[in-house]
């Protein structure tokens, strides 16, 4: 394990975003939502990411310079086109058309499509803090779960966020995939040489299993709730409702469509719709109720969980994105961790890139 500071990692990243193709304005943006997971703990959405980057970018995948526009919209809603390039660039861009439509409208929400892996949820959602606005953003994936009494991969993990800003509280934000786990979790668990917990996935007969190797011969992540008698069929049906907004509705791929975040894996034929699809939205809370009313009330409800009777004196209630707030604070001071897999792989790209390591 190895300690860098996240202005260390966010130079490394965007010095790997340029030598593909990004311009430098574009660089920093990716860079910055991939360092952002990586500061918050999210370390399977971080750094680590960007061999995966590469690959597509090398098999013709990613477009590094694509003309993101919008090719249909009404006053507060709005389709984009992401011409193939980076989620990482794509959603933030639309996530500001919708913060300047909910300016205007009150709300602003836009669907994207023919994109690529946009890294956390999180990040784009919490773009609508500072203009006292609530932030969402969802994406589809590669699909990893099939429906409850299903054995086909039909859904990804499908993450959803919500940001909620606060007056003296950190801001709430609410960042899941709609999976048992996210993928990269299992990813971070086989580097680690860590055993998962029974639940997270099932072979490729839909048995639970604990064999992480699965997962390359037909293995699948589970729904969240993981098994029927458990829930997964709500976890389903929130993936379904993800699959919807940001495919469907867009005129992405979606289902068994969606395109997998790896180049060896082929896209299927007749694909229905275009890249990947995002859906990201803002509402101004001032068409609700007054902002600082709003936020005060934030502060009362965080203060109101955060004493909630506990099971355990010892264990301390936490509302949710509360803990990689202070993870970012450890972090911070202390520096990111990284694997020394995670190492290696990214001093490999940069000589690939022939770009400087750190």
């Amino acid at each position: 394990m190895q300690l860098f500071t996240k202005d260390e990692l966010k130079k490394l990243a965007v010095n790997v975003f340029t030598a593909m193709g990004c311009d430098r304005q574009d660089s920093e943006t990716a860079a910055d939502v991939l360092v952002s997971a990586d500061i918050r703990g999210i370390d399977s959405h971080g750094v680590s990411r960007l061999s995966g980057y590469v690959s597509l970018w090398k098999a013709g995948r990613i477009n590094m310079s694509p003309k993101v526009e919008i090719i249909r919209e009404r006053k507060s809603t709005f389709t984009i086109n992401g011409d193939g390039g980076l989620g990482l660039i794509v959603a933030p861009k639309a996530m500001n058309i919708a913060i300047e439509r909910a300016k205007i409208y009150g709300s602003g929400w836009g669907a994207i499509s023919n994109s690529n892996h946009f890294g956390i949820a999180g990040y784009h959602a919490m773009m609508a803090l500072p203009h006292d606005m609530i932030g969402m953003a969802m994406t589809n994936a590669t699909p990893f779960i099939p429906p409850t009494h299903s054995k086909q991969a039909m859904l990804g993990t499908n993450p959803i966020a919500y940001a909620f800003p606060t007056l003296k509280q950190k801001p709430l934000v609410i960042d899941l995939a709609t999976a048992s786990v996210a993928r990269g979790k299992i990813e971070i668990a086989k580097r680690e040489n860590k055993e998962i917990p029974l639940g997270w996935m099932v072979d490729k007969d839909g048995n639970p299993s604990q064999n992480i190797d699965e997962l390359l011969d037909g293995g699948m992540l589970t729904p969240l709730g993981s098994l029927e008698e458990l829930g997964s069929h709500k976890g389903y049906a929130l993936g379904s409702l993800v699959d919807i907004l940001t495919g469907v509705l867009s005129g992405a791929n979606y289902g068994k469509w969606v395109p997998p975040f790896v180049p060896f894996l082929p896209l299927l034929p007749d694909l229905p719709g275009k890249g990947l699809g995002h859906f990201v939205g803002a509402m101004e809370i001032e068409g609700f109720r007054p902002a600082s009313e709003f936020k005060d009330s934030m502060d009362h409800w965080i203060e109101s969980f955060k004493n909630a009777e506990r099971i355990d004196e010892s264990q301390e209630v936490f509302v949710p994105g509360e803990k990689e707030f202070l993870m970012e604070e450890e972090r911070s001071l202390t520096g990111i961790p990284l694997n020394d897999k995670v190492v290696q792989d990214l001093e490999g790209l940069c000589k690939e890139l022939t770009i400087n390591w750190l």
